[in-house]
């Protein structure tokens, strides 16, 4: 408790000498320390896909900082959005093998991605005509010689 506020609730582990962690707290201060993510103790009981990219990414240099910020996307997109877009990524990976947060992060967007609406078959109807006319600006342009380029 805090200011009258409930900060934080835990289970009592009922052995003296246990300990239980949640890798998710940890998560700012990985963003600053990615390097805890090699020896840390907490985050060996985060969900096995996650366990898996972690494997694979500490292996290369610099994979504890693409680790870190894969993790960051945990509290912004939920726990189990992210576990499915890593599973997919692996299954996706490049033959080289090296992962990097984009790929999550394309998968994430993917799975996200809002649906095109379908196509109407009626073009939408003026209820009222334009009072000016609106062709007596084409006048005042200059005449070209060359047809405009489109840059579309």
């Amino acid at each position: 408790m805090g200011d009258d506020v409930m900060v934080a609730e835990h289970d009592r582990l009922a052995d003296e000498g246990l300990v239980r962690y949640d890798w998710q707290h940890y998560i700012p201060l990985i963003q600053r320390k990615p390097g805890a993510l090699r020896n840390g103790a907490p985050f060996l009981d985060m969900p096995e896909p996650l366990q898996r990219l972690r494997r694979a990414l500490l292996r290369e240099p610099g994979g504890d900082r693409v680790m870190a910020k894969v993790l960051t996307l945990v509290p912004e997109s939920g726990l189990d959005a992210i576990v499915i877009s890593v599973e997919l990524a692996l299954e996706q990976a490049p033959p080289s093998g090296r992962m990097s947060v984009e790929h999550v992060v394309n998968v994430l967007s993917r799975m996200r991605s809002v649906e095109i609406p379908p196509k109407i078959d009626t073009a939408l109807q003026l209820t009222t005509p334009p009072l000016a006319d609106t062709s007596r600006y084409d006048g005042l342009r200059p005449v070209l010689q060359q047809p405009e380029a489109g840059h579309a």
